[in-house]
């Protein structure tokens, strides 16, 4: 059953008996129920206290207003800590990794620790291009800043040439991705201070190993864990290993320590 959260906002899951320590958030395209088997082990193990919503445009959360950028969706998670227990340990997968760094950084005195996993560099490391566009969007993008070419025509080359996930966002989505696409959080991972676990797929091809080891030198405290047969989707397909690494800093607990890497 889906539980509102954040006046209508943010619909999603609520796992446990107790104070939810655990704030999960999901990655692009995806919904809170990448997290089931994490939170709520299908063995029968215990279930995490937890809150895992669907970010807003994704699930039953209704789309932002506006295309926000992942502070905007870290300013509106983060009314959820009210609700939470005084520390809290947030995972971030994918798209959520970038909500997760931008909430660490905002509320320091909230967040325990940080578990993140495939989630995106920004910026992309140095000396590293991002994917030049095929020749004719290029041409056919020129020709439309021009005026030689018609919206219609546009739209249909970004459909063809673009990205999956480009190509699969409409309306405010697809605003939303471009917006965190150019974003810059590189002043908040020099801000975050709490424990940081990297937690990264050897086989992820979407958000590859190499930004998670870029990851790990801009932040000291963080630990790098290497799963191997894996890809990007981390919670679901390896999600006793995410368990573990969360439980790691249940309160309570001895914390992990920095600079590990397996």
């Amino acid at each position: 059953m889906l539980r509102v959260f954040a006046d209508g906002r943010l619909f999603g899951d609520k796992t446990g008996a107790g104070v939810p320590w655990v704030l999960a958030l999901h990655g692009w395209q995806r919904t809170h129920a990448d997290f089931g088997a994490v939170l709520s082990p299908p063995d029968g193990g215990p279930v995490l206290d937890a809150y895992a919503p669907d970010l807003p445009g994704f699930g039953a959360s209704p789309a932002p207003p506006a295309g926000w950028a992942s502070d905007a969706y870290a300013e509106v998670v983060g009314e959820l800590l009210g609700e939470m227990a005084p520390h809290v340990v947030v995972v971030g997968h994918s798209f959520g990794g970038r909500v997760a760094l931008r909430l660490a950084a905002r509320f320091p005195d909230r967040v325990a620790a940080l578990v993140l996993t495939g989630a995106p560099v920004a910026p992309r490391p140095a000396g590293t291009k991002a994917p030049r566009p095929a020749r004719a969007f290029r041409v056919g993008r020129a020709l439309h800043r021009a005026g030689l070419v018609r919206d219609t025509r546009m739209e249909a080359l970004r459909h063809k040439y673009g990205s999956t996930d480009y190509r699969q966002a409409q309306g405010i989505l697809r605003q939303v991705l471009v917006a965190n696409l150019a974003e810059d959080y590189s002043a908040d991972l020099k801000r975050i201070t709490c424990p940081v676990e990297l937690l990264w797929g050897r086989e992820d091809t979407e958000a590859p190993l190499a930004g998670a080891a870029v990851l790990a030198t801009l932040m000291p405290s963080a630990r790098l864990t290497i799963l191997d047969g894996v890809g990007h989707l981390v919670p679901v397909e390896a999600p006793a290993d995410l368990r573990a690494v969360v439980e790691r800093h249940r309160p309570g607990a001895s914390g992990a320590a920095a600079g590990a890497s397996t």
